[in-house]
């Protein structure tokens, strides 16, 4: 199948009770066994639900995974795969993260003797310094948030598998739409299917999608064990979500190039960042990998002052001013105090993370009507 028809079919078989071509939502905390032991294959719905297992499997077709596991969010997936470590491992992740990502690491994890190590990956042959005996896992985002930084799947891959070291990535700014991890070498996909997966702002989610059995069978341990499932409602909304997802994901990237090189063409602008640019420092690596560049756009603001970037965003009308992005509606975010507040302000400057920025998740609305919000916004500083 191709994607779009992976993203209506992949997974999803009409029910076999009545019929019906949407899956059910499967709202029970149990079933009912003819003697111990002895069911139809679930016994209890924190290890497997119906609705679930769909999106599961739906889930791992996009990705062209063997496996798809779902969790209550996406920090709930992240915490899994952490919890595939022990005291002593080490951790090399990208500096530029999402702040809820780093918040796990170094005030959850880093008390139970994992370290991490926080590094630029956008060459990739310098990962190879940090990596000893207790190294256990790379962790990736691509695109970065919120700076849309790229780093090479393929090539940290091959860092990866030559030191035998797990290689998890972040998908959820390019979606399986626009890349595919799996396919250049991750050991682990995740995502927080909150974003542009589910896509219509109504529901949490987090989903890991792995092709190795046993390490399937360690974060399903992880998943029944621990206990960060979603709901069958949340299943069946994304489920919904993802069918139009080819569709929606075609309409972000087209917005988002217009608005970016309206961004970039502005008087008023001093930086913009979006892997779209050839002036971007691994536009290369972005087209080798990506199939298009997306709907996400930070941006600076000539003078680098706050209270301009505050103005922007208190005065957009159709560029909603929230946390999260993905959704069919644009969104505007600050993420000095929003989204990486958890992040020390040195440590967020570092990677030019300044307080002026402000990061767009470019909806599915008319792009017009977008760039007039943005102008009328930008002329009030």
């Amino acid at each position: 199948m191709k994607f779009g028809t992976k993203a209506i079919h992949a997974g999803v078989e009409p029910d076999p009770s009545t019929g019906a071509i949407m899956t059910p939502i499967f709202q029970t905390s149990t079933y009912v066994q003819k003697s111990p032991g002895v069911h139809k294959g679930y016994e209890y719905a924190r290890t497997q639900n119906p609705t679930r297992d769909a999106l599961q499997k739906n889930l791992a077709a996009l990705e062209n995974g063997k496996h798809g596991l779902c969790f209550s969010s996406g920090l709930g997936a992240i915490d899994a795969v952490v919890k595939l470590l022990n005291p002593g491992d080490e951790v090399i992740s990208t500096n530029d993260l999402y702040g809820g990502t780093y918040r796990i690491f170094t005030k959850v994890f880093e008390r139970y003797g994992i370290k991490f190590h926080f590094i630029s990956m956008e060459n990739p042959a310098s990962i190879e310094a940090y990596i000893n005996n207790n190294t256990k896992l790379i962790w990736a985002e691509t695109p970065t948030n919120p700076m849309m930084n790229i780093v090479d799947v393929a090539e940290i891959g091959k860092v990866a598998k030559k030191h035998n070291v797990l290689f998890a990535v972040d998908n959820t700014f390019a979606t399986p739409f626009l890349q595919n991890p799996l396919d250049m070498g991750a050991d682990i996909v995740m995502h927080s299917v909150t974003k542009y997966l589910a896509g219509h702002s109504d529901t949490v989610m987090g989903a890991l999608i792995v092709n190795d059995d046993e390490l399937a069978k360690q974060l399903a341990f992880i998943q029944n064990a621990c206990g960060a499932t979603p709901g069958p409602q949340d299943c069946f909304l994304v489920l919904r979500g993802i069918k139009t997802l080819h569709i929606r994901m075609e309409r972000h990237c087209q917005n988002g190039a217009k608005v970016a090189q309206f961004l970039i063409s502005h008087p008023k602008i001093d930086k913009v960042y979006w892997p779209g640019f050839e002036s971007h420092p691994n536009h290369t690596v972005a087209k080798k990998q990506m199939r298009d560049f997306g709907g996400m756009i930070s941006f600076v603001i000539k003078g680098d002052r706050l209270e301009d970037a505050l103005k922007v965003l208190e005065n957009m009308h159709y560029f909603s001013l929230a946390e999260s992005l993905g959704g069919v509606e644009s969104l505007c975010g600050h993420p000095a105090t929003m989204t990486h507040a958890s992040i020390p302000k040195a440590e967020r400057e570092k990677v030019g993370l300044v307080d002026s920025l402000i990061r767009l998740s470019v909806g599915i609305e008319d792009v017009e009507d977008l760039i007039q919000d943005l102008s009328q916004a930008l002329d009030l500083v």
